[in-house]
């Protein structure tokens, strides 16, 4: 197993590419805290399919835009499991409009959570990663914070800024051995795709990008973020890799 013995937290991790994230983490020998922020019953669920992999498994309810929270879940980690190796940023929202629509409040609660909550939890696992000479970061962000995406100027500009602070903290934490890297999916199906009234029109335009010619499952990034985290990834940091079947060429 490629995590065995190292301990993880994954934000957003009660459904779609954060559950994925926590189960794959946890098969290959992880111990995961989750966070979730009203899906309690998907997270009990997954806390206990990864005990029942013989692994330690926390579900702990956080809003990842609360610096205090993030501080007190690296702290029950570190407490709880007894170190943190690695940290998944999934955790994120969109509220859509156009830019000359969007309102002061759609603008601050995308950037609080998809931005400010990246930084509120690695700044707080950083100090642990600096101190012990090792650490996984691991960004998820969005082929749309690449390229932008038509009335979603909030989201994409969230995205876009993980981008830039990837790079920027790859090279803060660089020389302590802390590999700092983003995933930036295309379209993935998720629960969210799936209920959504407009799936079958997001699928039939996406569907004239992707060059694969099939829609991304949580898995197929999920594979990916554990890679990241392992030692087969060693010398890959700053990097930011696309996971969207051939979406955003």
């Amino acid at each position: 197993m490629l995590l065995e013995g190292k301990n993880a937290i994954v934000s957003g991790g009660s459904q779609g590419i954060g559950a994925a994230v926590s189960l794959e983490l946890a098969r290959e020998g992880a111990n995961v805290c989750l966070l979730y922020r009203k899906h309690e019953g998907e997270a009990k669920k997954l806390e206990n399919q990864i005990r029942e992999m013989g692994r330690k498994a926390l579900a702990v309810q956080c809003d990842t835009s609360s610096f205090a929270d993030a501080g007190q879940v690296v702290k029950t980690v570190i407490d709880t499991f007894g170190s943190l190796q690695i940290l998944v940023n999934n955790a994120g929202m969109n509220w859509d409009g156009v830019s000359w629509k969007m309102t002061e409040e759609q603008w601050d609660r995308v950037i609080e959570v998809n931005l400010k909550g990246y930084f509120n939890f690695t700044r707080h696992a950083a100090p642990v990663f600096k101190d012990q000479k090792y650490g996984k970061i691991i960004n998820v962000t969005s082929i749309n914070g690449l390229r932008g995406k038509f009335g979603q100027s909030n989201y994409s500009a969230s995205k876009a800024g993980i981008i830039g602070y990837t790079k920027a903290v790859a090279k803060e934490l660089g020389g302590f051995g802390v590999n700092v890297n983003a995933v930036a999916p295309g379209l993935i199906e998720t629960s969210m795709l799936k209920e959504s009234e407009a799936r079958d029109k997001i699928v039939d335009m996406a569907m004239n990008e992707i060059v694969l010619k099939r829609v991304g499952l949580p898995e197929d990034v999920a594979n990916v973020i554990v890679f990241l985290a392992s030692e087969k990834a060693r010398h890959i940091t700053g990097e930011v890799i696309k996971v969207d079947g051939g979406q955003y060429i």
